[in-house]
């Protein structure tokens, strides 16, 4: 299958820079995948769509202040001058604090990216300027020191100084929210790239369709006894990286961490069996609830990574459907929401979504498929 076939084109006018206020005022386009039929309406207008015998699953992911900019000081040792440690074979031991001057050391600006975690004090990250930060390379930013460990082409595995509680509370104070590369704009409210229900710490990035639902929105979907459920999936730097290869099933997909716990999976199980519709709230979501499902209908409880990718002819096995945002061309996100409602369906509702100027990515507007 063609990677070509999961393109289109979009105008930059329409990427959205900023969000709309209040969170469920987005536009909401509701596809039916098996009549083709379309229906231009308001997120809110969700309690249109929902009734008793849907069950909501939302994933509870929180995004971290992953993003750190600004200058940082690298300590340098007279010997080291032209090279790294290990390039000139000197054991890290041997180079004490106490040997570090102002005159060794280097001021130069820096970016670095939390990417995923790899022990409480280790990190898999993207820094900037690659080519200064080598292995075993010492930096000191504010309070907070960290040592470059691992190198593997743009990514580094960094340690810190600090652990767990004391480094987010360190990253919650000096640190930025992400926000996707196609986002000019600053976001002056960083809470507005938080879901109103994010709980579990981890994400680099928020689960978007998420976004539109307020508490109140929650509140009435509740009255009409629609079942609300959460998993987690922690959200990776993968998720913006487009499929590079010819042929979409030769594409390696990213990895991200999920999680069920017993009693969800459990009642979700005993809502399948009793009928009752899953709507998946998300591609992450539903990427966590069928990496789950271990026969149709059944799933199982766990924590785990997952490298689940969904295309077309995909043999979905729990989710029935989906409220998902607009995705960018040539993704594995486009081709998971092709494969639900077919891509000859997906292909027609994104050319009315251009044609009628519904608001693409992050910011916001949303898709129904039932």
């Amino acid at each position: 299958m063609k990677l070509s076939e999961f393109d289109y084109a979009l105008p930059k006018e329409l990427i959205a820079q900023t969000p709309i206020t209040p969170r469920d005022s987005s536009r909401l386009l509701v596809l039916d995948k098996a009549t083709w039929e379309i229906e231009d309406k308001n997120f809110f207008d969700l309690t249109s769509y929902l009734w008793e015998n849907d069950v909501l699953v939302l994933n509870k992911t929180k995004v971290i202040k992953a993003r750190l900019k600004g200058k940082i000081i690298i300590p340098c040792h007279p010997e080291l001058v032209s090279g790294s440690i290990m390039q000139w074979n000197i054991p890290k031991q041997s180079i004490k604090d106490s040997e570090i001057n102002s005159e060794w050391q280097q001021h130069i600006p820096c970016e670095i990216f939390l990417h995923k975690q790899i022990s409480d004090n280790s990190w898999d990250c993207l820094v900037y300027p690659w080519k200064k930060l080598k292995i075993w390379t010492k930096v000191i930013f504010h309070n907070l020191e960290w040592i470059i460990k691992e190198i593997s082409e743009n990514w580094r595995i960094v340690e810190f100084d600090k652990w767990w509680i004391e480094f987010f509370d360190i990253i919650e104070t000096i640190w930025e929210t992400p926000i996707p590369p196609y986002i000019k704009e600053k976001l002056e409210d960083s809470s507005r790239y938080q879901t109103v229900f994010s709980q579990d710490i981890w994400s680099v990035a928020a689960p978007t369709a998420g976004l539109h639902f307020t508490p109140e929105l929650l509140q009435k979907l509740e009255k009409k006894w629609v079942k609300i459920e959460y998993v987690i999936l922690h959200i990776w730097l993968g998720t913006f990286k487009s499929i590079d290869t010819e042929n979409i099933l030769d594409y390696n997909i990213h990895s991200e961490y999920i999680s069920l716990d017993k009693e969800t999976s459990e009642r979700l199980n005993n809502y399948k069996k009793s009928w009752k519709t899953i709507v998946s709230v998300g591609t992450t979501s539903t990427r966590t609830l069928e990496s789950f499902a271990i026969k149709p209908w059944e799933l199982t409880s766990w924590e785990k990574e997952t490298t689940l990718y969904i295309y077309p002819w995909y043999n979905w096995l729990f989710v029935d459907k989906l409220i998902t945002n607009f995705h960018l061309p040539k993704s594995s996100l486009l081709v998971l929401v092709s494969s639900l409602a077919w891509k000859e369906n997906i292909k027609n509702a994104y050319r009315h979504a251009v044609d009628n100027k519904y608001r693409f990515f992050s910011f916001w507007d949303a898709m129904f498929i039932r």
